[in-house]
Parts: C-alpha cells; structure tokens; sequence
C-alpha cells in the first residue's frame, strides 16, 4: 500500500537507465518542461522519518523501564536488522524518480534541514548514553549493548555526512565533519569524496570489495586502506599551496580534532568509566559504514580504455536497492549508481536506473547476509557472473581467489561464454 500509493503519487514515469530521447518534437519537449515544473516529490515529508533513526538510541532505556527486559539495551540490532529489513518487504519497492531535470527539488531547504536535524537528534541520543553509563544502574553487557546501538546510530551518522560532505557550502562540509565526530572517522569526509570517487570499481580502491573477498578480509583493507589514502591525499593538496601537511589546514588532522574534542569533554563530563563504551561505539558506527562500502560495489570494475585509464563511472559500476523504506533511513544511499554518476545531486534528486545492477533486498538485510561469508559468495557470485554475462574475468576479483572463482565459473567444455554483455560496455573510448 506504501509503494502503491507513491507510485500513484509521482506524474513521472520512471526513467529506462536514465535514456532520453533526441527526435523529441518541440512539443514534446514543452509538456516535458511544463510536466518537470509541476512535479512534486511525493516523498517529501517521508524524509522527517528519518530522524526515527537517531532517535532509536533513546528508546531503550524507555523499552527497559516500562517491560523490564534488559535486552533492550540491544534494540539497536532488532531495529536495523530486523524491523527495517521486514518493513522493505512489506512496503516493497520505491519506483518513483524525479524527473532529470528539477532544478527547484535540488535547492529546496526542506530537505537540508532533513538531514540538518539529524545531528541534535544523533547527540543527544549520545549524551544519553553516556549518561546511562556513567550513572545508570546497568551491567556491562547491559552497557555493552546499548553502545552497540548508539553505535549503528553513529553509523547511520555517518551517511549523513555522507550527504552532507558532498555539498560545496562550507558549512555543510563543516556539519559532515561534525558527524563524522562521534565515529572517530572523519578522514571519511576526504577519502570518499576525493579518493572513492576517483577510483571506485577498481583494485585501486579500498573501499571497492572484490568478488571472492569476504566482509571480514574486506574490512581492515579498507580501514586502513581509507586512513592511508585520506592522509596522502591531504598531504598532496597541502603541499601543493606550499603548506606543511601539520596544519590547522588539514582536513584529516581538524576532523580527528574534533573527534578527540568530543571524547575529551565527555569524560570530563561523565568520568573515565565511559571511555570504553565510547570507543565500542565508534567502532561499530565505521564497521556498519564498512559493510554498506562491502556491498556497494562487490565484484563490479570498470573497464581498462585503449589508452589505459579506466572508463567512466557509470550506473552498472554500483549495486543498487530500491527498497522504499531503507531508501528514507538513508536518504537514497541504495541509488547509488546516480550518486556515483552525480556527486552534486542532493539525495532527493537521486534516481534509479534500469541499467544499475539491482540487489534483491535492502542494504540493511544485505549486510546480514554479507556478515556471514560463505552464504553471501554463494548468492551473490553468480550475480556478478550473470552482470558480465558468464564473462568472470570482467570482475574485479580478489587475487588469491582469481583461479577459484575462475574454475568455478568456466564455461562448459571450454566454450565461448553465453549470456548478455553488461550495458553499456565499451573498452574502445
């Protein structure tokens, strides 16, 4: 009924890989203008449901008093890979995309102060937390597990800066670093945006799993590989204005600040015995990012050019979702490819394409599956196989698994691969 009632909503059809047509007479073109300038988003106060997320830390001390179960402490869990992952099948696909051009959805301040919001709400869930901590009459599992929830919190933070990072306006830019704050990652806001976005699909690229790499190999690659490349990339920049790369400047070393700031002044505030809890935290809140990076762009490459550098990115280079709840929890992270294609695009604006390689549930129950390795490379292998069309050696896989995969994939009796070339492909340009 959810779906249903959006795609009845929306007066524009979906877009088939974001093709448009040329021989459009002059008509045409007019009803398109007049048809783009009447749209309205019909997700549009949706998106203040995203601040449920947050706001889902500060339900377990609540969920604990009124029933006295202290496995609510954990409810984080329950809600992100359980509820959500069950309200995307309920509620089935988004199907609605605003139309390519919509130049008034792009500026509209309601949707900033969307992800705006979320920030007060994310702290104070924090300064809750750290009060049950420090005060509150819990055990240490009891703590342990309500730093797991405030930590998928975190990590939910983190797309939100993620959105909020991509914005030219400094202050917007400023506000994704302040999310980033509570995850102790905020090399994340240089990395992604000038390291992922350069080398995404590619061995190059930490953040770009491989086929036959299981999220748990996965993971270290890319904490340290985002650490190590965000840094270099900083170092470059600074050097290049002719500044130390130990300056105020940094965009790597202000970030960090602002994270050991943060920590600093809470355990002033709340006493030494929150350190751990605050540390549990920040690690679940980069791992949830980890395994949404894991997922994103499995198996997928871009292909070499004749002249050696790596095509375009293009829609088919992402996994995507199109699970109307997850898509308002993370702000249309699931369509990825137009992301990719389109950095500057504000999340409302974000469409999906045929052409993208579609997962069959949502990122949250994705993760699930990823969490468990032999049973994501059983399912998901084949996927990125038939994306090739049978043609494995057009993945990017994992080097120590290349003969595996590649056994395990051949073509029967030595034939010539069967099955469609992903759209698009072009190694000529």
């Amino acid at each position: 009924m959810f779906s249903s009632f959006l795609r009845t909503a929306s007066s524009v059809d979906k877009p088939a890989g974001g093709a448009r047509e040329t021989d459009k007479s002059e008509q045409e073109v007019g009803r398109s203008r007049r048809t783009t300038s009447r749209w309205r988003d019909p997700k549009r106060y949706l998106w203040v449901l995203g601040l449920l997320a947050p706001a889902s830390a500060l339900l377990p001390s609540q969920l604990v008093m009124h029933t006295g179960w202290p496995i609510f402490w954990w409810s984080g869990l329950l809600v992100f890979f359980v509820l959500i992952p069950a309200a995307d099948i309920l509620a089935g696909e988004d199907g609605v995309n605003p139309p390519d051009e919509a130049g008034s959805l792009q500026e509209d301040r309601f949707y900033r102060w969307c992800t705006f919001l979320f920030l007060p709400v994310q702290f104070s869930s924090l300064l809750v937390a750290c009060w049950m901590w420090a005060f509150g009459d819990l055990t240490v599992v009891d703590k342990i597990g309500y730093a797991v929830t405030v930590g998928l919190v975190g990590g939910v933070g983190i797309n939100a800066a993620h959105e909020l990072g991509h914005r030219v306006e400094s202050a917007e830019q400023w506000l994704a670093k302040i999310a980033l704050a509570q995850s102790f990652y905020g090399h994340f806001f240089v990395e992604h945006n000038r390291g992922h976005h350069v080398r995404v699909a590619t061995p190059d690229d930490p953040a770009s799993a491989r086929m036959g790499e299981g999220l748990w190999m996965f993971m270290p690659r890319s904490v340290v590989g985002g650490v190590r490349s965000a840094w270099a990339l900083e170092v470059a920049r600074l050097r290049r204005r002719g500044r130390s790369p130990w300056s105020v400047r940094n965009h790597v070393l202000n970030a960090w600040s602002m994270s050991v700031v943060l920590f600093a002044g809470l355990v002033l505030v709340f006493g030494v015995r929150i350190l751990p809890y605050l540390l549990v935290q920040a690690v679940v809140g980069f791992l949830l990012l980890e395994a949404v990076n894991y997922i994103e762009h499995y198996g997928l490459l871009r292909a070499r050019t004749r002249r050696g550098t790596y095509e375009r990115c293009a829609p088919r280079h992402s996994w995507n979702s199109d699970r109307i709840v997850t898509n308002i929890f993370l702000y249309h992270l699931q369509r990825h490819s137009d992301h990719h294609a389109n950095p500057t695009r504000r999340f409302q604006t974000l469409r999906s394409f045929d052409e993208a390689p579609q997962l069959p549930a949502g990122y949250a129950t994705m993760v699930v599956l990823a969490a468990v390795p032999p049973l994501w490379r059983r399912y998901m292998d084949p996927k990125v196989v038939a994306h090739y069309g049978g043609d494995v050696s057009l993945a990017n896989v994992h080097p120590r698994r290349r003969d595996a995969i590649e056994t395990r994939f051949a073509p029967p009796f030595g034939g010539a691969v069967a099955g469609p070339t992903p759209l698009g492909l072009d190694r000529s340009a």
